[in-house]
């Protein structure tokens, strides 16, 4: 009889056991994410060396494009020509007002002349005053002619410069749009040009690998060509606006004295370097009382047990939110069923949809 007693005291904690895990498997799964000081990041990029600063150039007037010295690939330095349109029109504008002021000049000399001889006159009491007041009139008359005239020609000559397109800056071509012998609509773009100063990176990232990232990361970038080139990048801008068609955002890495091999175009491959500072990014669905004392649920795995987590947000990237505070790496944070969830409840295992 003692005998069996003792065989069930020693049962009793097995079966202690048994219900315990019972319970924790009776629980429901949770959807979760684990946090990664690199979660949602990819280890590497790629991305294509580009110029800080595009523009594309066209007239500021109608024309015919007639030459167009330059092509895609071509160094230019700043003032050098790259196009022209058809200036005969313009000439023969310029030619008219020439003609203008050369006329409106020999009428103001003559009341010039009219004036110095009513001035005279009214001196030797020859004339009368009112002769001088209309020789006077006549005098401003034919200098405010003078004057329109003038200013006629100085736009001639501006709209005949503007038949002339030279470079703002030193720069390459990196795009045509048209051809010599093209028919162009005022402000119509014929190439672009790439500044010469400053080169970037761009790459078009997910929101999901955008929300892992912060202005200032710092990134190891080589050729894809030839790994062995390589250059420092700062991440100094992500576009705020998401691209229509890819639903991606671009992101801006400026380089830091890159070597001659990062040339306008090449492929690049870029990893976060060794000490950049990533940012933590969860899913929008994870996050409680958003818009007032944002917290999250953390399972604890080693009693299963999920615990409230006030959290410090940064910027919101789409469906996800950077967390700036209150998250280490390796907490299991719950993203769906949030709100049916209480202080110290008991949850299932991790399932991650």
């Amino acid at each position: 009889m003692r005998f069996a007693l003792a065989l069930c005291l020693m049962a009793l904690p097995a079966f202690a056991d048994q219900s315990d895990n019972t319970r924790a498997s009776a629980a429901r799964p949770v959807v979760s994410e684990l946090v990664d000081m690199r979660a949602g990041l990819k280890s590497s990029f790629v991305g294509v060396v580009s110029a800080k600063a595009e523009i594309d150039l066209g007239f500021p007037l109608s024309g015919t494009i007639v030459e167009r010295p330059v092509g895609v690939g071509d160094l230019v330095k700043k003032g050098h020509i790259l196009a022209q349109l058809d200036p005969e029109d313009l000439d023969a504008d310029v030619r008219t007002a020439q003609a203008g002021v050369t006329v409106v000049r020999a009428q103001l000399r003559s009341a010039q002349d009219a004036a110095t001889r009513a001035r005279a006159l009214l001196g030797r009491g020859v004339d009368s005053e009112t002769s001088l007041e209309d020789a006077q009139r006549a005098l401003t008359a034919a200098e405010a002619r003078f004057e329109q005239a003038q200013a006629t020609l100085e736009q001639a000559n501006d709209m005949r410069s503007f038949a002339t397109m030279t470079a703002p800056q030193d720069g390459v071509i990196t795009l045509v749009y048209e051809e010599a012998g093209a028919s162009l609509v005022a402000g119509q773009s014929v190439l672009r040009l790439a500044g010469a100063e400053g080169r970037e990176i761009t790459i078009d990232l997910t929101e999901q690998d955008v929300a892992g990232l912060t202005v200032g990361t710092v990134f190891d970038a080589s050729l894809t060509a030839n790994a062995d080139i390589t250059a420092k990048a700062t991440l100094t801008r992500i576009d705020p606006v998401a691209a229509a068609s890819t639903r991606t955002r671009q992101v801006h890495l400026t380089l830091t004295e890159p070597p001659t091999g990062f040339r306008l175009g090449a492929l690049v491959r870029v990893v976060p370097s060794a000490n950049a500072q990533l940012g933590v990014s969860l899913a929008r669905s994870a996050i409680r009382d958003f818009d007032t004392s944002p917290f999250v649920w953390v399972v604890d795995r080693t009693t299963n047990a999920v615990r409230r987590v006030p959290v410090a947000l940064g910027t919101s990237i789409g469906s996800r939110v950077q967390i700036t505070d209150g998250l280490k790496a390796g907490d299991e944070v719950i993203t769906k069923g949030i709100n049916s969830l209480e202080d110290g409840q008991i949850v299932g295992p991790r399932v991650t949809q």
